[in-house]
């Protein structure tokens, strides 16, 4: 899945509709980030395993694909998982395995990149079920309404409409490229030169970008734009049934599983023992 065609079926996943894509954007941003703080908190396994049992029929319901939403988690991991995978060979503990050099991994080192990994496949679910149900610009309108200031809103909607358009930039300048048979992964081509080609690429998405900026600063000022322009108008709106719905099971869902963590999941062995570092 190339970068822009990723970026476009985030727009196309969020035009679908599903109770969840009709939830006010405040309501889903909320939720989403008191579950990924709660992930981050948690110790035990077995809480992190129903919690992306939960979202995963959450993106059931949405409609999303499954197979895209897999697939973006699989393209986020690399951001976490590189520190996890030093985790098991560096923490003290009971060796289960020894290696040349005196490299080991400890039981202790295993559990723990274990939880890391749980808390991280959690959190990177429900930024990918976020971005499916909830178009960017109404993530930035939901920042604005709970209270981020003007100038930050501002910023971030700003940044969010110009990934679009840096993107369909690239996507010219790719196509111009492999109009002139330009394979920068041929190895038949030297490396210097390839090397040279992409140097100019990165120069000239500069360049654009700075135009881009420029066009887009002198169109907002021709239409009166200043400092002191207010762009969101907040509309007031009620929540209805769909948003009581997903307010109070998830709430349930997070207290039913801090009982059972309390009083229950520590019977289950590994998956519901305290890892605490």
């Amino acid at each position: 899945m190339s970068g822009v065609g990723s970026v476009r079926n985030i727009g196309n996943e969020t035009d679908k509709q599903s109770p969840l894509h009709l939830i006010d954007g405040r309501v889903k941003l909320i939720l989403l980030i008191f579950i990924i703080v709660y992930a981050v908190f948690s110790t035990q396994i077995m809480v992190l395993i129903i919690l992306e049992i939960y979202l995963l029929f959450l993106i059931y319901i949405s409609n999303i694909s499954l197979k895209t939403s897999l697939i973006r988690i699989l393209l986020l991991l690399p951001f976490g998982g590189f520190i996890i995978a030093f985790q098991p060979f560096i923490h003290p503990g009971i060796p289960i395995w020894s290696g040349a050099f005196g490299i080991q991994i400890t039981d202790a080192g295993l559990l723990w990149a274990t939880l890391l990994f749980s808390r991280l496949i959690v959190s990177l679910t429900s930024i990918v079920l976020l971005s499916s149900i909830s178009p960017m610009q109404e993530v930035a309108e939901s920042f604005r309404k709970l209270g981020m200031p003007r100038e930050f809103a501002m910023i971030l909607s700003l940044m969010i409409r110009f990934l679009f358009m840096f993107f369909d930039e690239l996507q010219k300048i790719t196509h111009a490229q492999k109009t002139r048979c330009f394979d920068a992964f041929n190895k038949k081509l030297s490396y210097k030169w390839r090397m040279k080609q992409l140097g100019y690429t990165v120069a000239m998405m500069f360049l654009r970008a700075l135009e881009k900026g420029e066009t887009i600063y002198m169109s907002m000022a021709s239409r009166g734009y200043s400092d002191n322009s207010n762009l969101y108008h907040d509309q007031k709106k009620k929540f209805d049934l769909n948003e009581y719905f997903f307010i109070i099971t998830t709430l349930l869902i997070i207290v039913c599983l801090q009982i059972l963590a309390l009083f229950y999941f520590s019977k289950l062995g590994i998956f519901g023992m305290y890892i605490i570092k």
